[in-house]
């Protein structure tokens, strides 16, 4: 039996099918009947590759679900119609979710993965006031 590719031995453009069968028809499964892969980000976590995470800092957020839909993982989690943090188990650390953060500062900002979430609020930074273009 050929060894199965790690993450970093895809060739660029190769897609990854989740399901063990074709996709006719599954989005009339509910997820739990659905046949899910055995190496793909929905069955296996991707956290393993994360050299940054994003925090979250909900004192800032407006709660604009950008992340949230931009997310590849579906790692922002969310309650009561708020965001209310990131499912790290999911989570691989690309970004996507600050970058398409509108607030200032950000709502989500990058930090390395072994800071303690806590440390990391502590060290947000200020409102930048607008500067006005002339």
């Amino acid at each position: 039996m050929d060894k199965l590719k790690d993450w970093n031995e895809f060739e660029i453009g190769s897609v990854l099918f989740p399901f063990k069968k074709g996709v006719d028809g599954v989005m009339e499964l509910y997820k739990c009947e659905r046949t899910y892969s055995g190496d793909s980000s929905f069955t296996d976590s991707v956290a393993h590759w994360r050299v940054e995470k994003p925090v979250h800092n909900s004192e800032v957020c407006i709660n604009c679900f950008n992340c949230w839909v931009f997310c590849p993982d579906s790692a922002i989690l969310t309650s009561n119609d708020k965001l209310s943090g990131v499912d790290y188990v999911h989570c691989k650390g690309c970004g996507v979710c600050v970058d398409v953060c509108p607030t200032n500062p950000k709502s989500l900002l990058m930090f390395n993965d072994h800071k303690d979430n806590e440390e990391a609020l502590r060290e947000w930074p200020e409102k930048q006031p607008k500067k006005r273009e002339v």
